[in-house]
């Protein structure tokens, strides 16, 4: 979910939903002004937590009274986010969790990309092709590994008859 862009619709939509939205883009702000402390090394995991409560607190008020409002766009939202409440809420508690979804758009951007250039597959079989091959290009970017030498190393254990490499390192030996 884009929640900045559907906050930002509600402002838009005027009436009740504005009151909704605009009082929920306040509270995204006091979120990530509270998620940067934590980013920059003034507060701990603790300190996170606790001052991420306040913010939760006033998102759960904020979510009952959208749901409760007059402005039925307003109440869908609120009723999404509500469903999603404890997901919404993961990077509080979890390592490496951030609270947006920019590293999961980044990712799927050359994906994108490459269907609009290409017009997608004509089979399930290109399909499954395009997927893998995403995949694989994905996985080895994450990881700081080099395509072509992955798909090189998958191509001649193939042709060897072995089985292909791992996508994924390998923890060290100990």
């Amino acid at each position: 979910m884009h929640l900045q862009r559907d906050f930002s619709g509600l402002v838009d939509r005027g009436g009740a939903a504005a009151a909704v939205g605009t009082a929920a883009l306040a509270l995204v702000q006091d979120l990530f002004a509270v998620w940067h402390q934590f980013r920059a090394g003034r507060l701990d995991r603790a300190g996170l937590s606790a001052q991420m409560q306040p913010v939760q607190d006033a998102f759960d008020t904020l979510l009952d009274e959208g749901l409760a409002g007059p402005d039925p766009r307003a109440a869908t939202l609120c009723r999404a986010l509500d469903r999603l409440w404890p997901a919404l809420w993961t990077f509080v508690d979890a390592d490496g969790v951030e609270p947006t979804n920019n590293a999961a758009e980044r990712a799927l951007r050359p994906a994108i990309l490459w269907r609009k250039g290409s017009y997608g597959t004509q089979s399930e079989g290109g399909a499954r092709f395009a997927e893998r091959l995403l995949t694989v290009t994905a996985t080895c970017r994450q990881h700081g590994r080099s395509v072509l030498d992955y798909l090189t190393d998958a191509c001649t254990a193939v042709q060897r008859g072995l089985p292909p490499p791992p996508l994924l390192p390998t923890p060290a030996a100990a």
